[in-house]
């Protein structure tokens, strides 16, 4: 018996050939082929309904390459992650792919400086295969048997979503997820995991996200879900897609901020357009939140279409200058992180920081004179409370 061939692809390309195969981003259902690529890329849209760019796979390498060339009608491959069998896929035909177009159909560029492009360059080839495939992936599976049974569990019949990164989650974050919480029985929050180590790591997002809902939201109302952010969910098609995933995995609505890099208008065939255009035929509501802001004037979050007062007293929610706060080991004011939140990331990022913890707990915090052990935790949640005190500011 012949072995089959090998295709060798990464954790980012697996996630997204499991998120078409369980139905996340139907009517997407399979590779396409060569004609349904040129189409879907030519009109934007596929079986009726909006989708950005072709759905192919063009795994890059040496042997990937001399693979592709070799394959014919009917050939049956293996797909390989991480020196693991990880699914098959029959083959429908080979085809070549441009590159350069296939990076603009993304991102709406092919300029190497752009951060996506670059990633997505590294780890695109120049021939595609499609095909009827199956693939394991059990987080997809878990993830829908975890909406499906709180949906069930609760009997939710609106059910509302938010994509978010919360890199670090912050304050206006958080009046965002209330706001959301007052027009459904349910908050679904996709929380991104990208394939990149760029900023906090994911468990500790998810454990500064879960902190605020456990302990300052109403329970069984909102569930975090892993999302892992692969490269199809970039640039001015993201909203695009986010709408295709939230429908399918059986949400009513989808929530964004105003500041959503999605949302922004662009000119197609010389006709002045915005994204709402293209998700007309998604079946979900798209709902815009404003961008808040903190006023030093009205001394509370506020949203920038209410205030009455200038932008010289506003402070902005800008996650790279609050991250930059973190990373630095400084913990943000409270108008702009939470203090559990900021203890909760800050004893997660930097452990065993303090040479004794104990002796410097004892020495600068008030206490109730029990010897207690303190959690670093802890600690940071008290010197919080120190640098609020206003008697000597």
């Amino acid at each position: 018996m012949q072995k089959n061939k090998s295709l060798y692809i990464d954790t980012e390309a697996l996630s997204t050939l499991a998120l078409v195969k369980a139905g996340l981003i139907t009517p997407v259902d399979k590779l396409m082929n060569a004609k349904e690529a040129e189409e879907v890329d030519k009109t934007k849209f596929y079986k009726g309904v909006p989708f950005p760019f072709a759905f192919v796979l063009a795994p890059k390498g040496e042997r990937n390459h001399k693979v592709l060339k070799t394959l014919q009608h009917g050939e049956t491959v293996n797909l390989i992650t991480n020196g693991k069998k990880v699914g098959e896929l029959t083959v429908d035909d080979t085809f070549p792919i441009d590159i350069e177009q296939r990076l603009t159909n993304i991102y709406g560029t092919s300029d190497s400086s752009h951060p996506g492009v670059k990633n997505t360059r590294m780890r695109l080839g120049t021939i595609a295969v499609s095909g009827e495939y199956t693939v394991e992936y059990p987080l997809i599976t878990d993830n829908i048997n975890r909406i499906k049974n709180m949906i069930k569990k609760t009997g939710a019949k609106f059910v509302s979503s938010i994509m978010l990164a919360a890199n670090p989650l912050n304050r206006a974050h958080e009046r965002m997820i209330r706001q959301s919480l007052g027009s459904c029985d349910l908050l679904i929050i996709f929380l991104r995991k990208p394939f990149t180590s760029k900023g906090l790591r994911y468990d500790i997002r998810y454990n500064a996200l879960t902190t605020f809902i456990d302990n300052f939201l109403p329970r069984n109302k909102v569930l975090v879900i892993p999302f892992e952010n692969s490269y199809i969910f970039a640039g001015y098609n993201e909203l695009i897609l986010d709408a295709l995933l939230a429908k399918n995995y059986g949400c009513n609505q989808l929530i964004v901020g105003k500041n959503h890099g999605g949302l922004g208008l662009f000119y197609d065939e010389n006709r002045l357009n915005s994204v709402f255009d293209r998700c007309k035929n998604i079946d979900i509501d798209i709902k815009t939140i404003d961008e808040y802001v903190y006023c030093d004037t009205c001394k509370t979050l506020v949203s920038t279409r209410t205030c009455p007062h200038g932008q010289h007293h506003h402070v902005h929610y800008h996650s790279e200058s609050i991250m930059q706060l973190i990373q630095s080991g400084l913990i943000p004011p409270s108008i702009l992180v939470r203090k559990e939140v900021s203890a909760n990331i800050l004893s997660a990022l930097f452990p065993d920081r303090f040479k004794n913890l104990q002796e410097m707990h004892y020495a600068l915090i008030p206490g109730s004179g029990l010897l207690e052990q303190q959690s670093e935790e802890q600690f940071y949640l008290n010197l919080i409370s120190l640098y609020q005190t206003s008697s000597l500011t």
